[in-house]
């Protein structure tokens, strides 16, 4: 091959957003005639590469779009601590049916006992199998859409926590919500009914969830209704693991 033309391939490929296949082609092309493969076995190890690549990039991007505080996985889990957890409901889950199911999650457990590890962790093994999800809190659900309903931009607001494959919602009932606050998280929990699976944390079990929503009955059997009705609940028992280095002393 010229110059001229290598020259001209290169900017081919870079126009094509070929990547690997341009950085990659000469060294793999000489490998290959070293060990005297076929041209069709070259073109197969230069496309395999190009494909990881590019499923590497797409699977950091949606860990980026989704938002995560930290990174967690399942391995980082500190199944010991818990007083009480089942162990093999939490594993069933990171099989990733409850999304094709439309089922919600709904993680219950004082603080420290690794819900939100556990979410982030299950938005994180969506994101690797090509789901997209977003992260976030319920009180910066509300605080969003406050602001957004404000500037006239609700429905476009709303669309962006609609729109994910897999919505995590964290820390539910740890801090009150007024009336508005509530009809605005109700809207959200009402677009993805039967849509799109929820995964919430919260420290409060069914049935004081009124005490979250300012013991309103009527907007809490609403919200219930729609979150319970396809629904996996994992309830985590024990000692907060924050706490854990004070009770070994």
């Amino acid at each position: 091959m010229t110059p001229s033309d290598q020259t001209q391939l290169d900017a081919q490929l870079q126009r094509l957003h070929l990547q690997y296949v341009q950085s990659h082609y000469q060294a793999l092309a000489s490998k290959a005639a070293e060990q005297q493969r076929s041209h069709v076995d070259y073109l197969a190890q230069l496309v395999e590469g190009e494909f990881t690549t590019r499923e590497m990039r797409s699977i950091e991007r949606r860990i980026k779009n989704a938002r995560f505080p930290v990174r967690k996985t399942l391995d980082d889990f500190q199944w010991s601590w818990p007083k009480k957890i089942n162990r093999a409901q939490i594993q069933n889950l990171f099989r990733l049916d409850f999304i094709a199911t439309n089922t919600n999650v709904v993680l219950i457990g004082n603080v420290g006992l690794g819900k939100t590890h556990l979410s982030i962790a299950l938005g994180h093994a969506a994101c690797t199998s090509g789901h997209s999800v977003l992260f976030t809190t319920a009180i910066d659900i509300i605080n969003t859409l406050v602001a957004a309903q404000s500037a006239g931009q609700l429905k476009r607001e709303i669309r962006r926590y609609v729109k994910p494959a897999v919505l995590i919602v964290d820390e539910l009932g740890y801090l009150p919500i007024d009336k508005h606050g509530a009809d605005l998280l109700f809207q959200i929990i009402s677009e993805r009914y039967e849509r799109a699976p929820i995964v919430i944390t919260t420290n409060r079990v069914y049935k004081h969830w009124a005490q979250i929503f300012n013991n309103d009955s009527t907007l809490t059997s609403a919200i219930l209704d729609r979150v319970m009705h396809h629904v996996d609940t994992v309830v985590i028992e024990g000692k907060s693991f924050r706490m854990k280095d004070e009770v070994d002393e």
